[in-house]
């Protein structure tokens, strides 16, 4: 009797861990509009009206930091920079450090604020230091959108203070995350809880309360004004997956931090994600017909993962489509071949390319080559 006992309570246990933690539905999650999004690979995993227009707030933000990064990383800007706010700059309301005009402090600050404190002075700060202007700045806003696919947005200013025709959508605010997200250094911003501007004289507090309270969250940044209500994009990471949530409209700021909890428990219990790895039988060389040398080297790049249910224990499925020989002339880059990789009806493809040239076979080639080697001896 007792081994029926055990022998039941593996089999239940088995069940459970082969099955979801749990579903997630539109009433599961409050906001009007969310989206949860893996971040490597963009895949999304849960969707509740994720193209509809809706102001976002501060979330804004994202997009001028990416752009502020954007400038770090093409020399345009640096972390020691000396910013002075502008009588514009020093006019916002709502969130801000209280920048008086003149005032002067370093981009790296400038960059804190605006992360921690969601500081709408130092983001327009920080724009017409880049872009001469806050209109100018808001442009590159807009273009750098477009060539995201951000396709459901307008941006009408670069903090996110209510105004008229300034949208967006949940969608479009995970693709503009995902971007600012590829630069490391935005995450010694973003786990900041507590700091001090001018001199400890300026205390500010990460509006994002998950850092106290959720395991492995890493950012991103909140929202919250009238028109867009209670906003966040989340991003957290854990046993080698990064999740992106983005929840917009809610009603108070504790639905915002229960939603992003919520789909981010989702997506950790019921996915994971699965490097791709180069077949261990693929060959660095193929034969050449016709060529000078009869073998060219050849090398696939494999790179990326796919994420599958944590409930499917199948691996990826790999393809080599690769020819028995390459006809002569071989161009050094040219594609000989390709590697698929198929799991749980996603796909990938990698391009498996030569390493070097090989000419055609010639009369005039052949005879240099013994020529040169006849020299030789």
């Amino acid at each position: 009797m007792k081994k029926v006992v055990v022998s039941i309570i593996l089999v239940c246990s088995l069940l459970l861990n082969a099955l979801p933690v749990f579903a997630l539905d539109d009433e599961s999650v409050s906001a009007p509009s969310a989206i949860l999004m893996e971040a490597g690979t963009g895949k999304i995993l849960f969707e509740k009206n994720a193209h509809e227009h809706r102001p976002c707030a501060s979330i804004t933000k994202v997009m001028t930091l990416l752009l502020v990064f954007e400038a770090m990383d093409s020399g345009r800007l640096s972390l020691d920079d000396t910013i002075t706010s502008s009588a514009h700059a020093a006019s916002m309301g709502g969130s801000d450090i209280w920048l008086e005009e003149g005032e002067s402090m370093t981009a790296d600050d400038m960059i804190k604020a605006t992360v921690v404190a969601s500081a709408n002075d130092a983001a327009v700060a920080l724009a017409e230091h880049i872009s001469g202007s806050e209109d100018a700045f808001v442009e590159q806003m807009n273009a750098r959108a477009k060539e995201l696919g951000m396709d459901d947005t307008t941006f009408k200013n670069c903090n996110g203070l209510d105004e008229e025709g300034h949208l967006t959508s949940a969608y479009d605010v995970a693709l503009m995350s995902r971007e600012l997200m590829k630069h490391e250094k935005i995450y010694d911003y973003t786990s900041i809880w507590l700091d001090y501007l001018r001199n400890g004289e300026t205390q500010i507090v990460n509006t994002n309360k998950l850092l106290k309270t959720y395991k492995g969250i890493t950012g991103l940044k909140t929202g919250t004004t009238d028109d867009a209500g209670c906003c966040m994009a989340a991003s957290a990471e854990r046993d080698g997956m990064t999740l992106l949530s983005v929840v917009l409209g809610c009603d108070t700021g504790k639905q915002r931090f229960a939603d992003s909890a919520a789909l981010l428990d989702y997506g950790f219990a019921n996915y994971a994600v699965k490097e791709l790895k180069l077949p261990e039988d693929l060959p660095d060389s193929m034969p050449v017909d016709g060529g000078m040398e009869n073998e060219v080297g050849i090398s696939c790049n494999v790179r990326g993962s796919i994420v599958t249910e944590k409930a499917s224990a199948d691996e990826a499925q790999c393809e080599v489509d690769l020819p028995e020989s390459a006809q002569a002339p071989v161009e050094q880059g040219e594609v000989v071949g390709k590697i698929t990789y198929s799991l749980g009806g996603e796909k990938q493809t990698f391009e498996i390319i030569a390493d070097n040239a090989v000419d055609e076979t010639s009369f005039g080639k052949i005879f240099a080559h013994l020529f040169n080697s006849l020299t030789a001896l």
